[in-house]
This record gives structure tokens, sequence and C-alpha cells, in this order.
């Protein structure tokens, strides 16, 4: 039981992503008490029996050079590629999603009809054969 417990979440972020995408920023502790972070994209599937997962591990020694490089190509997309697109176009619609979907959530319980919520892609639990130290 205590093995399992060090491959927790020691913290997490969830970013929605659209109606089919969410990801995963979860912070894991080792067996050594350090610590790295798992980046999980999950896709529910075309036929919604499911979800589609990827997963990055990122470990300290490579925060830095990961983040720089990350904004780095997205500067040159917003920048050089794409300067005229209306990049906040994205957080207005998913805004606008999360909304319809919560009134249709309050609607069906105030009918009656208990939760016609999609079920929601949950964070994979990282397991040891994930880890190799």
């Amino acid at each position: 039981m205590e093995d399992n417990k060090r491959f927790e979440s020691v913290y997490s972020n969830k970013v929605r992503a659209g109606k089919r995408r969410t990801y995963f920023f979860d912070v894991k502790q080792t067996k050594g008490g350090d610590y790295y972070i798992t980046l999980t994209e999950s896709t529910r599937k075309f036929t919604g029996d499911g979800y589609e997962r990827h997963k990055i591990f990122l470990y300290k020694e490579d925060f830095n050079r990961f983040v720089k490089g990350l904004n780095d190509v997205v500067d040159h997309v917003k920048t050089e590629l794409m300067p005229e697109y209306d990049y906040e176009i994205f957080e207005k619609r998913q805004e606008e999603w999360e909304a319809q979907q919560a009134e249709e959530r309050a609607n069906a319980e105030a009918s009656g009809g208990g939760d016609t919520a999609a079920a929601e892609p949950k964070s994979e639990e990282t397991t040891e054969e994930d880890i190799s130290w």
C-alpha cells in the first residue's frame, strides 16, 4: 500500500481543451523523495467508448529547458507564423461550452433527469512499472 501511495499526485492541474481533449499536469514523488511532472493528454475516442491517453514524464533537470522550448515555439507561431490570429477565441469558446454544459446539468437535475454530462477523463495513476528508478 505504501508503494502505491508514493505514485499518487501531490499536486494536479486539469486543463480542458475543447469537447474531447483534456490535459493533466500532475506532480508526483519518487521513492527517494524527489519530484517529477507527468503531462497527460486525454482524448475521448470518437466511438465514445473510453479515452486515449498520451503521457510525458518531465524531470526537474529538464524543467527550464522544456519551458523555454515550449515558450519559444508558441511565441514563434504567435508572432511569426500567425500574428493576426485571435488566440483568445479558444478561451471564449471553452467558457461558453462550459457554461452550456453547466446549464444542461442544472436543467437535467431540476427535471429529475439525473446527471447527463459525459464522464470526465481522469489522470492515470502512475504505476511502478512506469518509473525506472
